[in-house]
């Protein structure tokens, strides 16, 4: 059993920081690719930053310059530092991860719970 545990969310003035943290628990062999979604109310669900196992990132361009995807490996842990919040950052923000459980298995995706992030204006 693989879970996903977001933190770091809440309520933060345009223009404000936070800091979002997904630790990831249970049987672990072997992390790739970690990524953070998001999803604002009445729309699709939308890639915001992701990072390779090699340590390569990407980001959205609507979060380039602002955000800064990293991971622990020590720590099974992915964060997001989002910095100069805009009211359109608002959403629900979703961890993505790719984790094999075993040296025989292969990679699964996992996502977790969410974590409310609003900005407002």
């Amino acid at each position: 059993q693989v879970q996903l545990v977001e933190s770091g969310g809440g309520l933060v003035q345009a223009g404000g920081s936070l800091r979002l943290s997904c630790a990831a628990s249970g049987s672990i062999f072997s992390t790739n690719t970690m990524a953070w979604y998001r999803q604002a109310p009445g729309k699709q669900r939308e890639l915001v930053a992701f990072i390779t196992r090699a340590g390569s990132t990407n980001y959205a361009d609507s979060v380039k310059g602002r955000f800064t995807i990293s991971g622990d490996n020590a720590k099974n842990t992915v964060y997001l530092q989002m910095n100069s919040l805009k009211p359109e950052d608002t959403g629900v923000y979703y961890c993505n991860r790719d984790i094999a459980t075993d040296t025989y298995s292969g990679y699964v995706n996992y996502w977790g719970q969410g974590t409310q992030v609003t900005v407002s204006s």
